[in-house]
């Protein structure tokens, strides 16, 4: 019988022919760090997102929010529950054989390592896909894009994740223990069904369609609050856009060199039929820099806040010796405005003054 088809088989024949030369003290140590650190990130962001949550009422701020608490609990969810399987498989001395039986626990693995792989991806694109709608299309942003609506997405999003993550199930086609038997995924070594890369094209694919998606909505998005910048108008409530600007496209960055290595792995297995000449080192080397991006991207939203960036600022420029001088100009400038307004509003003829007075200039 294929082995592709037996569950109770599954990945047993990669274990007798190949083997995969890993530390396992190393590899241990790796995978308690991250998951530790990856716990203690997300958590903390967690914690930030839901105060600024209950502070920021505005509906351009709070669906940001929610979709980033949403992407910030996934990324936690999978360093709990992947990092927790792969922590057993090491202390059981990745005895596959002894404790997978029947084939449930790498099932179970292989499912997540493919949900908490695509469903950050898609929440990142859609975030982005947010943030462009709410700076290009206000009014329909403001009246369509509820919090009602904004749960609804997420849902959505992690139904179609969960429906990729359990296409092989229903197909009857097994999750793979790896070459490193310490985890579980799609088959990647002696691929020759056309089935068995379809599952590995799909998944890279739609990993890089999400990349794409997210690079194009935040170009349309930062060039517009460009536009808007430097024509000077609708200044109002445009430093909440920046920020989540900047910190969209920092996830967008941390995304791209995290994930770029291991789709573009997939995508050559599925592509060569399994003759790739990806080691099981270099598959490993590269799931490691896609679980980076689950630890760096609580980050984004715990440094990248204005408040943050303003003490770093301030505290990098003190200990460099660097004098703020147009942050010290600035102020001087709106001192000295708001004096000579306040001189010209107690003289006499104020009030036609103050109307001649020109507007850009109170805020020079």
């Amino acid at each position: 019988m294929n082995s592709s088809k037996s569950p109770g088989l599954a990945g047993f024949g990669v274990l007798k022919n190949t083997t995969c030369h890993t530390e396992k003290k190393i590899s241990v140590f790796f995978s308690i760090i991250f998951m530790t650190v990856g716990i203690l990130s997300n958590s903390l962001a967690i914690v930030i997102l839901m105060k600024a949550y209950q502070r920021f009422r505005q509906k351009s701020k709070a669906s940001f929010l929610l979709l980033a608490s949403g992407l910030v609990v996934t990324d936690l969810f999978g360093h709990l529950i992947n990092g927790a399987i792969a922590v057993f498989v090491y202390a059981s001395d990745k005895d596959w054989i002894r404790f997978n039986q029947s084939n449930i626990l790498c099932s179970v693995f292989g499912i997540c390592m493919v949900f908490f792989g695509l469903c950050p991806l898609f929440l990142g694109s859609v975030m982005a896909v947010e943030r462009c709608i709410g700076v290009t299309k206000p009014i329909f942003h403001s009246t369509k894009m509820t919090s009602r609506h904004v749960k609804m997405m997420l849902t959505m999003v992690c139904l179609f994740a969960v429906l990729i993550a359990l296409l092989p199930i229903l197909r009857f086609r097994a999750y793979q223990i790896q070459a490193s038997r310490t985890w579980c995924f799609y088959k990647t070594e002696h691929v020759e069904d056309w089935e068995d890369r379809f599952y590995l094209l799909l998944f890279s694919c739609l990993g890089f369609l999400a990349l794409a998606i997210s690079f194009l909505c935040n170009a349309v998005t930062g060039i517009t609050l460009l536009r808007v910048k430097f024509k000077s108008q609708q200044r109002q409530g445009r430093s909440h856009h920046f920020e989540m600007i900047i910190q969209l496209l920092a996830i967008m960055c941390v995304s791209c060199i995290c994930w770029s290595p291991f789709l573009v792995t997939m995508a050559r297995i599925g592509i060569t039929k399994g003759r790739s000449t990806e080691t099981c080192e270099t598959i490993l080397f590269a799931l490691r820099m896609a679980t980076w991006n689950q630890i760096l991207d609580p980050w984004v939203y715990i440094l990248l806040r204005k408040a943050v960036l303003k003490n770093l600022y301030k505290i990098t420029s003190g200990c460099c010796g660097v004098h703020v001088i147009n942050l010290h100009m600035w102020e001087l400038s709106s001192i000295k405005n708001s004096l000579k307004v306040a001189a010209i509003s107690e003289s006499p003829g104020s009030s036609k003054q103050i109307n001649l007075q020109p507007l850009g200039s109170m805020g020079q």
